[in-house]
């Protein structure tokens, strides 16, 4: 149908016959974002290589936690990074995800002002959700590496990049799994007349849609915990010493407030930003054949 918005979460496919998923939805071609075989595995292992190091470091009790956690969470940004461009993505494939790191390090400087209320998470979610879960990780990394020339570089960056990545992948992760809301749903909303563009996301879907819509507001509270659970684990093995119990406790006390800020303002970004986002950015992949990854 003329004007309807496409679903955000496939690639178009060319040859799918009118009014099939495959010709609406645009994460449903050839490359679906999905992981395949032994790329899904190495993705898998790779991102679990950080909290396993941690780990190792905690039950072992290195000396020098602070810089074998440094090495690992490096080389693993590293070969995620290699196996992105090693995929050979074009041009348009690689612009959306651009645009998108960009307007969150944008947006990160924005808030500067209110202390970890930043729509990071929040547009690496919609990333992850609509370009796919690697797009979801490099959006996340690259805008914490490019807000950081303004906010200044130092050892939390590749941990900054690594948390925000992570949030992105799994933000793709869920979307795959049909977690998220599906635009297709919105969209018929739309068509009907009964909502406009600018309508809050819950007052634009049905029933199972809106539990979905609860689903996605849930892991952005959660996500700001997430990424105050990884800061805070290097924080901790890496720099409180002597390694207590009560120590622990007290350097992640210390944080708290500011992961669930960061958590709420994921929440409010998301409320605000998903649907109009995923419709747009499904245009773009539409009209372009972008192959999410």
């Amino acid at each position: 149908m003329a004007g309807a918005a496409p679903d955000p979460r496939a690639a178009s496919d060319p040859g799918a016959a009118p009014g099939s998923r495959a010709a609406s939805d645009p994460r449903a071609s050839h490359d679906d974002g999905r992981p395949h075989g032994g790329r899904g595995i190495f993705e898998a292992l790779l991102l679990a290589a950080v909290p396993i190091a941690m780990g190792v470091a905690l039950v072992a009790g290195f000396a020098q936690t602070a810089l074998l956690m440094m090495l690992v969470v490096t080389v693993v940004l590293a070969l995620f990074f290699a196996g992105y461009e090693a995929s050979k993505p074009a041009l348009r494939q690689i612009m959306p995800t651009l645009v998108l790191a960009a307007l969150a390090a944008a947006g990160r400087i924005l808030f500067a002002p209110i202390p970890d209320f930043k729509p990071v998470s929040a547009i690496a979610i919609i990333a992850g959700a609509t370009l796919g879960r690697r797009s979801g990780f490099m959006v996340g990394a690259l805008a914490a590496f490019a807000s950081n020339f303004f906010f200044g570089q130092g050892l939390w960056s590749p941990w900054q990049m690594y948390a925000w990545g992570l949030i992105g992948y799994l933000g793709g992760v869920l979307a795959d799994r049909g977690v998220f809301p599906d635009a297709s749903a919105v969209r018929e909303h739309r068509v009907n007349g009964k909502d406009g563009d600018s309508a809050p996301l819950a007052s634009r879907v049905g029933r199972s849609e809106r539990a979905k819509a609860v689903l996605l507001v849930a892991f952005g509270l959660l996500s700001g915990l997430l990424y105050g659970m990884v800061i805070n684990a290097y924080g901790v093995l890496g720099f409180v010493r002597p390694l207590t119990v009560p120590g622990a406790i007290a350097y992640v006390a210390a944080s708290l407030p500011f992961d669930v800020v960061h958590g709420v303002a994921t929440a409010v970004f998301l409320l605000v930003l998903y649907r109009p986002w995923t419709l747009r950015i499904a245009r773009v992949v539409r009209k372009f054949d972008v192959r999410c990854r």
